[in-house]
């Protein structure tokens, strides 16, 4: 009881806070999102005041991670994916190792030698698949049908183009015992052993769905252990392979059942990620590092955002806002400031690099949050 007792007590204070925050700026009109970032670096062991135990935030935020990652998974249709967002399969890509390239040549032109830059462009690249997927589950969503398809589309593409230059960026580094062809291996083998399991979870589920205690407890299970193997037997990042799973198991009625008893659970979880982001900065190290921060946010919107904006003006998908496309993949993901921990630890990443990457995370994901809500019926209408 006494060792159990302070850790739930801090879920419980940070729940409380991140609540109060997230009604705060949802009345001053801002996302609630905002509100559980700020609430982060308020309980994180930077700043003065009650500190939140991290590793007790982490596997919250990462049971969310989880959990998100997996029902949108199941949501999507990887065959419509393709048939309707078939300039995704070579237009993301493309745009993704650009922009890392060209974040890799402003990053080396600021002093960073070429491994460290090599790893600065990668995480200014990719977006936040749980702030897309936040984008288009809000209750308060300004986005239409056809941008949050876009956007889901979009973040689906870039994250498997993430993973496989992120394989091959840390296979020719040398940071891991795996060599590239061995990480591609793993993948695939990942995705076999996701699409077997997805073989027979609609059977199981089918059989207990007159029993939700049962049935909750058996999806929930299935999503936590298959990212859980993908991660530890096959090598994959956690948010990664839960949305793998995911989307092996085939839509149907009674997984779109699976999806909204999983939906209260994903938003709690969820809340604890973003607080868990928060709590990752260092204010104290944020004059220092003052230009890098600079420089990573200016990549974002600029260069990022402001190339999806033109591939989507190019595009011209019917229903789409270019505007809204690039706001709301116009942020640092999660999966960057696990490339800059593993850099940073290895002595690759100078520590303002790192730290401009942990404190782009938070700023470009509350810039994002906002900026997709300006202006957007003129936007769509204008394109319809």
């Amino acid at each position: 009881m006494d060792v159990t007792s302070p850790a739930i007590l801090e879920i419980g204070v940070v729940l409380l806070l991140a609540a109060a925050a997230g009604w705060l700026m949802r009345r001053l009109g801002l996302p609630a999102v905002v509100g559980y970032l700020a609430v982060g670096v308020l309980v994180s062991p930077f700043t003065p005041g009650f500190v939140a135990d991290r590793h007790h935030l982490q596997l919250f935020a990462d049971i969310g991670v989880v959990l998100l990652l997996f029902e949108v998974g199941i949501e999507i249709d990887p065959l419509r994916l393709g048939r309707d967002k078939r300039h995704f399969v070579w237009v993301v890509p493309i745009h993704t190792v650009a922009v890392a390239v060209t974040a890799m040549l402003v990053g080396a032109a600021a002093g960073l030698d070429w491994h460290g830059a090599e790893i600065f462009g990668l995480s200014i690249a990719l977006s936040s698949s749980v702030v897309v997927v936040n984008i288009t589950r809000s209750r308060r969503r300004a986005t239409s049908r056809e941008t949050n398809h876009a956007l889901l589309g979009w973040s689906v593409v870039q994250d498997v183009t993430g993973v496989a230059l992120a394989a091959a960026l840390i296979s020719t580094l040398g940071l891991r015992d795996r060599p590239l062809w061995l990480a591609v291996l793993s993948i695939a083998a990942y995705g076999a052993v996701a699409f077997a399991a997805a073989a027979v979870l609609p059977r199981v589920l089918r059989r207990i769905e007159g029993q939700p205690d049962i049935f909750l407890v058996c999806i929930v299970a299935t999503g936590l252990t298959l990212a859980a193997v993908g991660e530890k037997v096959f090598g994959l990042p956690l948010a990664l392979a839960a949305f793998v799973a995911g989307l092996a198991v085939s839509e149907g009625p009674v997984t779109a059942e699976a999806r909204r008893r999983l939906l209260p659970f994903r938003d709690l979880f969820a809340v604890l990620f973003f607080v868990a982001v928060g709590s990752l900065v260092d204010p104290a190290r944020i004059p220092g590092a003052a230009g890098w921060i600079a420089l990573a946010v200016g990549l974002v919107v600029v260069v990022k955002a402001g190339s999806i904006y033109g591939v989507g003006r190019l595009l011209r998908q019917p229903g789409v806002s270019p505007y809204q496309l690039a706001a709301g993949l116009g942020q640092v993901g999660e999966f960057s400031f696990v490339l800059a921990s593993v850099g940073v630890a290895e002595h690759i990443l100078k520590p303002p690099a790192y730290t401009a990457i942990i404190s782009g995370v938070v700023l470009t994901i509350a810039i994002s949050t906002i900026a997709v809500r300006l202006a957007p019926d003129r936007t769509v209408r204008g394109l319809r």
